[in-house]
């Protein structure tokens, strides 16, 4: 399987407080970015890692991976930029450069379940209580439905030929990814409606974004909160360096 991260700085996410770039933050003395990388090096079944990003600034990295692209202008242009590197039927990770709590058993756990759907995109979510119960007080952006109350994740697992296909048309989706409001406005009335009423399942989501993409896409719900807890402001890093320096716990 193959791997690839995004580091891009064009385009930021305007929800964080971090304006420069995340991935060269650095937690301990290392990267931030690094982090995601040697987590991805313990799983045997990764073959080969790719970043998007900044050639000159990502120089530092560049011992560690198998190729860095240059970045585009936009969060899709960067996907696209990195999955032509590979095979259209070839099962891709991605994920983003902002996660250095991210363990690999936290991928393997995600990429197992994925695998087991034989779908054409699949994408962590995690509970509510899981989150806070490993990190009290840390805010997410949750979505309240009937199964529950979720966060979503960083990673994906897609084929790359599905993305290549579908990432432009995704667009508003990944620009909206941390805002559930609008998102169920793309997804329809209906969604808003369910929504209102505390009748949206994951079910319903998996079957609207399958109709509307033309893919079997499915949620992955994971046990670890690592998985969606990413770095944008301060108290991001803060509890990162935290949890690092206890080896992870």
């Amino acid at each position: 399987m193959k791997a690839l991260i995004l580091a891009g700085n064009k385009g930021c996410d305007p929800s964080s407080d971090i304006n420069e770039n995340k991935a060269l933050i650095k937690i301990l003395g290392k990267e931030m970015i690094s982090y995601v990388i040697f987590a991805l090096k313990e799983l045997d079944f990764i073959d080969k890692i790719a970043v998007v990003g900044d050639l000159k600034q990502l120089d530092v990295i560049k011992p560690f991976v198998d190729d860095i692209v240059e970045q585009g202008d936009s969060l899709s242009a960067n996907i696209l930029k990195g999955v032509q590197l590979f095979a259209d039927d070839e099962d891709v990770l991605i994920l983003t450069s902002d996660i250095p709590m991210i363990t690999p058993d936290a991928i393997q756990d995600f990429v197992k379940k994925a695998l087991r759907l034989e779908a054409d995109f699949c994408y962590p979510v995690v509970k509510k209580e899981v989150n806070e119960r490993k990190y009290p007080g840390v805010k997410r952006t949750y979505v309240k439905i009937k199964d529950g109350t979720f966060t979503g994740g960083n990673i994906v697992l897609v084929k790359a030929g599905v993305a290549k296909r579908l990432v432009h048309k995704a667009e508003s989706f990944l620009a909206y990814r941390k805002k559930p409001w609008k998102l169920a406005g793309i997804l329809g009335i209906s969604f808003i409606f369910k929504f209102l009423i505390g009748n949206l399942s994951i079910e319903d989501l998996e079957k609207r974004v399958s109709d509307i993409f033309g893919i079997k896409a499915r949620a992955v719900i994971s046990p670890y909160p690592e998985i969606g807890t990413d770095v944008d402001k301060q108290s991001d890093l803060d509890l990162a360096a935290k949890v690092l320096s206890q080896g992870g716990i």
